[in-house]
């Protein structure tokens, strides 16, 4: 049977597809306005016998393709233990939230804990910081990295950070570092959420924002633990909706 998990996220839409548990066929697209669209159009792109929805849109895959759902938090357990075969515990940093997810040996969920009520600590936080600072996305991290200080940011919320930022620049701080201080920012949160649901040894950093170099050195330095990123960490929600979808 070829078993395919599909994460429809804020962001972009990640399909996966298994056949005898190995990988056959992913792809990836951003969901702009038309999020049933795109989802329809990865679908058909790709051979399935089977699919299982998750992420915030999977409601709206229960409904125009008749496809059972899961939640993120299941579908990114499962997706972490299977790279990360001892993780147990997971921290995923998405467009529009943040997860932090503690396991038991077996990658049974015990408790979790979920910001999807505003882009505080998200990648649309740092999507917009970016910006404001003249920095490309995808450079976003590099170029926080290379500062030797750190601009203090005192807020989380995108309106009042944004407020801080417009003032360092005025006052002549580097960018470099008020966007290594927005990073650091983050990295609280997510140390403070993670530190509510339960560490361990090792953490399991998934989600978009996981590719971002900077938060990963920092998370590192503030946890003093092994931080595991898989190979496609934004791919690990629709990985363990697959996975799933293949136990069902």
């Amino acid at each position: 049977m070829r078993a395919a998990g599909i994460d429809i996220g804020s962001r972009s839409v990640k399909l996966v597809v298994l056949r005898d548990g190995k990988i056959i066929h992913s792809a990836i697209a951003d969901t702009g306005y038309d999020p049933q669209g795109v989802a329809r159009g990865l679908l058909d792109q790709a051979a399935w016998d089977y699919v299982l929805a998750t992420g915030y849109g999977r409601t709206m895959a229960q409904l125009h393709f008749q496809a059972p759902t899961v939640t993120e938090i299941k579908a990114h357990a499962r997706g972490v233990r299977h790279s990360c075969t001892d993780c147990r515990t997971v921290l995923d940093i998405g467009g529009q939230d943040t997860k932090a997810i503690s396991l038991t040996n077996g990658g049974k969920v015990t408790k979790f804990e979920m910001n999807d009520r505003c882009a505080a600590g998200t990648g649309k936080f740092l999507e917009i910081m970016a910006s404001n600072l003249g920095f490309p996305l995808e450079d976003f991290g590099a170029q926080a990295l290379r500062a030797e200080e750190m601009q203090q940011i005192s807020s989380m919320c995108t309106v009042f950070a944004e407020s801080e930022v417009t003032s360092a620049i005025a006052k002549g701080a580097d960018r470099r570092e008020i966007a290594k201080g927005l990073h650091m920012s983050v990295v609280r949160r997510a140390t403070a959420m993670l530190k509510r649901v339960s560490l361990t040894s090792e953490v399991a950093f998934t989600g978009g924002v996981a590719r971002n170099a900077c938060l990963l050195h920092l998370l590192r330095e503030e946890l003093q633990l092994e931080i595991l990123v898989p190979d496609n960490p934004d791919m690990t929600g629709a990985l363990g909706a697959a996975l799933l979808a293949a136990e069902a």
